[in-house]
């Protein structure tokens, strides 16, 4: 999994039928360096390819290529015992309303370097159909929730920020409340030259600005009926401009709380608790501001035993056995597809 927040690529191992999770084993992240991660970030946007789609294509493969052997050889664990390998690709533009979606990624490529079949292209089926594409996650947080007290919201906090809610009787509901980690790693970029807010230090030294947060609340992707996703382009850290780097930071994680919290409107039934997973279930200082925005209580995904760092990698692992047995990967209440959908593109070594 390589995600919006263009961090690196995390491997993750599970043994799975595409409907249980019988095992989860070691995970590992190799992350970008800067140069790759700047010529992923250029590639941002594109609707066709070019020089910077093509460049930005075959790095992020080698990347891809490189942590499958890392995470082999650490764990000494034979590529040749795998049965098959869930590619995500790197997301660079995601427009559903177009019937649009681009993860860069060569699955051929990815199969022949390491020897195993590759399941990539995993959004494109729904969103030629008519869904959203995302999240597509949901499915693989209500296997492994099978067993914990609902209805209760699984919320993955990478660039952006996306919900899963499961009722009583494992209904989906899914989809992006809003801005993630995005907007606080751009600002700080920008301001501090930081790449990100470690343990939500420079937030907590700031003020949130509640004018500001009231006026960020307002936003109309807030007020649209899901099912709903968003490019990481569609919420950036302008809001917080003319604040202090540590006030426009505090800002900037509150906003991200906000968004979390308004996506319960939407919820069939509340929920008795908030599973967080991703980058931000690492940054304490917004785990308190969801704490303070929402209703119920706050878990991270580690806490339950789950790895909310390998969260996602364990997901398109599990979604790329869905795909070999024709299972659905997509439901109308998670993407707004029409019916169950199943998708992917399978590479054969």
């Amino acid at each position: 999994m390589s995600g919006t927040s263009v961090d690196g690529v995390d491997v993750a191992l599970i043994e799975t039928d595409g409907e249980t999770v019988s095992a989860q084993g070691p995970a590992t992240t190799l992350a970008y360096d800067p140069p790759l991660r700047k010529l992923i970030r250029d590639a941002f946007g594109a609707d066709e390819p070019n020089a910077a789609t093509r460049a930005a294509e075959l790095a992020v493969t080698e990347r891809h290529v490189e942590a499958v052997r890392q995470w082999s050889k650490k764990n000494g664990i034979a590529l040749s015992s795998l049965d098959v390998v869930g590619f995500h690709g790197q997301t660079i533009t995601h427009r559903p309303e177009r019937r649009f979606t681009w993860q860069l990624g060569n699955g051929a490529a990815l199969a022949s370097a390491i020897g195993v079949p590759v399941v990539n292209d995993l959004r494109i089926a729904d969103v030629e159909a008519g869904g959203q594409g995302a999240p597509l996650v949901p499915v693989y947080h209500a296997a492994l929730a099978h067993d914990l007290p609902k209805p209760l919201a699984v919320v993955n906090i990478g660039g952006v920020a996306n919900v899963t809610w499961i009722g009583a009787k494992d209904e989906l509901l899914a989809f992006d409340t809003g801005p993630g980690n995005g907007p606080i790693d751009d600002w700080c970029m920008r301001r501090a030259g930081l790449r990100f807010d470690t343990d939500g230090a420079l937030a907590a030294s700031g003020k949130v600005d509640r004018g500001r947060l009231e006026r960020f609340s307002e936003h109309r992707y807030f007020a649209k009926t899901p099912p709903k996703s968003l490019d990481r382009a569609d919420f950036n850290d302008a809001w917080a401009e003319g604040l202090s780097v540590a006030d426009g930071a505090a800002t900037l994680t509150q906003g991200t709380a906000r968004a979390i919290a308004l996506a319960a409107r939407w919820f069939p039934a509340p929920v008795v608790q908030w599973v967080i997973s991703g980058g931000g279930a690492r940054n304490p200082t917004l785990l308190r501001a969801i704490a303070s925005e929402t209703v119920g209580r706050i878990v991270t995904a580690d806490s339950l035993g789950w790895d909310g760092d390998a969260l996602e990698a364990q997901a398109f692992a599990f979604l790329a056995v869905r795909s070999l047995r024709g299972l659905p990967l997509t439901f109308p209440g998670t993407t707004g597809v029409r019916r169950p959908l199943t998708g992917g593109r399978v590479n054969a070594p």
